[in-house]
């Protein structure tokens, strides 16, 4: 048994190790978010204090590695005081012959969204894009978008999943990622 847990760590280190290598090329870019700097109005929720557009950046990616089969696309906030960070926005089973999504593609009702996808539940409670709307007086925050490679057409997954399950899932099938990360504060 010891022996046999030994091998799945092995075998789990060198998937990590390959899936890093693969994902080289992998970029995720948007015009609405530039790298580092402050969302702007248009990307903060509107509620819990805040009063923003509660709208999704245009996002566009490119160099996805071989074998991609979906996309799943999540914004984090690891600042948030929870103890567990906060997700703002959960996307899976996107198409892979698609690379861009528009800005408000995120929207509740999904409509804006390519056929097939599934917006997950967000720490708003809610589907679709939540904006960034930390409390008063922190510091800015850090929102993590990013874009995942998986080796799956479809994450089998309920209705009502959380974000963490789906991002278990996302991380089990998961070729390679693009990342970028912009601010927030209030």
């Amino acid at each position: 048994m010891q022996i046999h847990n030994r091998l799945v760590v092995l075998a789990l280190w060198g998937a990590t190790l390959a899936t890093s290598a693969s994902a080289a090329g992998f970029e995720l870019k948007s015009p609405s978010v530039k790298p580092g700097a402050m969302l702007s109005q248009a990307q903060v929720f509107k509620g819990f204090g805040c009063d923003g557009g509660n709208q999704s950046p245009a996002l566009q990616w490119q160099g996805a590695p071989k074998g991609t089969k979906s996309y799943a696309i999540t914004v984090y906030d690891p600042d948030a005081p929870t103890g567990s960070g906060w997700w703002h926005w959960v996307a899976y089973n996107i198409p892979a012959n698609v690379t861009a999504l528009p800005e408000g593609a995120g929207a509740e009702d999904g409509s804006r969204m390519p056929a097939g996808t599934v917006q997950g539940r967000t720490d708003f409670g809610s589907t679709g894009f939540g904006g960034a709307c930390p409390p008063q007086g922190d510091k800015p925050h850090r929102y993590q978008f990013v874009v995942h490679a998986l080796k799956v057409e479809k994450l089998e997954l309920p209705p009502d999943a959380s974000a963490a399950l789906v991002g278990f899932m996302i991380n089990a099938n998961r070729l390679g990622k693009a990342s970028l990360q912009a601010r927030f504060g209030r």
